[in-house]
């Protein structure tokens, strides 16, 4: 889950329910069918501003969250929304089965800036810049790269069919 506009309604819904994260950590397990609920730390990481906090957690987590809080889920938090069609990891024989061919166009159509095509990628932004730096030295062009004035912006449709091309390699 992905809590709403980074975390501003669960704080506001603390203090208005008098909580503080070790007393909202507290009420979570109470909420707990299992009496465990989450640590002090792990609310302070979904419910924080600062430079730790997390936008994402688990459904579990956003749950107990928000039944100690006494509200709905879709108050605090949301689903996310896209997921990648295709992944990006080693390759997995299929038996038998045919891979869809409208794969791709779950895709976005917009470039990506290096940090989104990171996410998009699950992958870190070192990785991009290891994989840019091996192909300048083999004398390519990364696929997918396109510089717009000074900067790097990323097709993703040209980016997995250069990972694709690779891993069959």
């Amino acid at each position: 889950m992905r809590r709403l506009d980074k975390g501003a309604p669960l704080r506001s819904a603390m203090k208005a329910a008098g909580l503080d994260i070790p007393r909202l950590a507290a009420k979570t397990k109470e909420a707990d069918e299992n009496g465990t609920g989450l640590s002090k730390a792990m609310v302070g990481f979904i419910v924080g501003s600062g430079r730790t906090a997390r936008e994402e957690c688990s459904d579990r987590a956003a749950r107990l969250i928000t039944a100690a809080l006494g509200r709905e889920v879709s108050e605090l938090f949301e689903a996310p929304v896209f997921t990648i069609g295709e992944s990006t990891s080693t390759r997995r024989s299929t038996k038998g089965e045919r891979r869809k061919s409208d794969a791709s166009s779950a895709l976005p159509e917009l470039l990506l800036d290096q940090r989104e095509l990171a996410n998009y990628l699950r992958k870190s932004m070192s990785w991009i810049d290891a994989q840019i730096t091996a192909a300048r030295e083999r004398g390519e062009t990364w696929p997918g790269l396109i510089y717009v004035g000074s900067s790097r912006r990323f097709d993703p449709r040209a980016v997995l069919d250069g990972m694709r091309r690779q891993s069959a390699a």
